[in-house]
């Protein structure tokens, strides 16, 4: 049997700082990488052992030393990382989109040697910090977060993957960072099609505002299995796409919390002050419009009937304050959109789980992948081996590439918001 576990090339490994480049391919001892949906920017950590003879001094001592010293690596801004990993499945390349060195931290000295790891972010991450916006902005959402991401933060449009919104926004920035602004407009967001609510992240192909119900309804992008025994019988390419260790779950239908908010229903009681006038709706599970990952939700219908309301939201419309000039106008009214995302944000982590799988650089956070888990049974498993209840597509909430001298894996922390093999459409 293959080792499916097994290292990955470093091409390039290269820190550069003010026109001078040192190659660390042959002093990584571990590199990992991060994504998540929950994070703007991406991440990533360079550990390596330096035994003196990295770079050159300057000045009154030219004596060679670590790079750390003799460079040095302060986490100035001024340090890029330059990295191509590759392995049989795809590469892990930036090699030209660097990551900067936000902070360096000595390990351990000794006489001979020094470890050291390299905290790394993306180059908009240190943007973003740099950056306090005291705009308004009059627009559709979807344009808005477009203009922030093009106009301060400078990111090519080939790097920006967005979702349309079909609502638009009267918004003041008020000295927020551009990542706070879009984040706070992804609750605010409705789709074309679909409920409300969206999600804003870094993969290593650029900046993602999308719709969850877009995310859960995309084709997934590869198969992995877990058998509790190795099978044998496999092929060399069905080994690179096993789970290799018993799914672990982090979280699993939570009733109580899912009642306490609205889930499954919501009163939504919104008060115009131009008008004095309250306006009511009530949204259930059921008209939300949300796509799923898997078969329909399930739940007792007496969650939803018209005397059970677990949750009230109260709002006060927005009626013209934030437009220029006079206008009695809703700007973007709650009542559209909140419970909605709310519904969308809650059922979307009902289930959290976590694998280990060979490492494949090709995977994305907010990728959807098909999992199929062997059925627990003491009848005979060649009339059916798959748990049709756990298996089904995931989308991958957080991870992380993890690369070592001898051997590579990618950790994944995957999502859904119902059970079942099969989604809804029977697809």
């Amino acid at each position: 049997m293959i080792n499916v576990s097994r290292s990955s090339l470093y091409e390039e490994i290269t820190l550069e700082k003010n026109g001078t480049a040192v190659a660390l391919e042959g002093r990584t001892i571990n590199f990992s990488y991060y994504e998540s949906l929950m994070s703007p920017h991406i991440t990533a950590n360079l550990s390596y052992v330096d035994t003196g003879n990295g770079i050159e001094g300057s000045g009154a001592d030219q004596r060679f030393g670590t790079i750390l010293h003799t460079l040095p690596i302060e986490g100035s801004g001024d340090e890029t990382v330059k990295f191509k990993i590759t392995n049989q499945l795809g590469s892990l390349d930036f090699s030209t989109t660097p990551l900067k060195v936000a902070q360096p931290i000595p390990l351990g000295q000794e006489s001979n040697r020094e470890f050291v790891i390299l905290k790394m972010v993306s180059e908009t991450a240190i943007k973003n910090e740099n950056i306090k916006m005291a705009e308004k902005f009059y627009n559709n959402i979807g344009n808005t977060v477009s203009s922030i991401l093009k106009n301060k933060l400078n990111v090519p449009a080939s790097r920006i993957f967005l979702d349309q919104t079909q609502n638009s926004l009267s918004l003041s920035s008020s000295n927020r960072r551009p990542f706070d602004v879009i984040v706070s407009c992804a609750k605010q967001s409705k789709p074309l099609q679909g409920s409300a609510g969206f999600l804003f992240w870094e993969t290593k192909n650029g900046y993602n505002f999308k719709a969850i119900d877009t995310i859960c309804s995309s084709a997934p992008v590869a198969t992995y299995k877990y058998y509790g025994v190795a099978a044998s019988s496999l092929t060399d390419s069905q080994q690179n796409f096993r789970i290799l260790s018993s799914p672990s779950y982090i979280q699993n239908q939570d009733l109580v919390k899912a009642l306490r908010s609205g889930t499954y229903k919501s009163r939504n009681i919104g008060w115009n002050p131009y008008s004095g006038y309250y306006q009511e709706l009530d949204l259930t599970l059921d008209n939300s419009g949300i796509i799923t990952l898997g078969e329909s939700p399930a739940y007792n219908s007496e969650f939803t009937e018209n005397n059970s309301t677990a949750r009230i939201n109260y709002f006060v419309l927005d009626s013209g304050n934030s437009e220029v000039g006079l206008s009695t106008s809703i700007n973007n009214n709650q009542l559209e959109y909140f419970a909605k995302a709310a519904m969308r944000y809650n059922l979307f982590g009902t289930q959290v789980m976590d694998i280990t799988v060979p490492a494949n650089p090709n995977l994305k956070a907010g990728d959807v992948i098909n999992c199929e888990i062997e059925k627990v049974t003491v009848g005979n498993k060649n009339e059916g081996s798959i748990d049709q209840h756990q298996s089904g597509k995931y989308v991958i909430l957080h991870l992380c590439h993890h690369f070592t001298p001898t051997r590579s894996f990618t950790s994944l922390r995957l999502v859904r918001d119902t059970y079942g093999l099969y989604t809804s459409g029977g697809l």
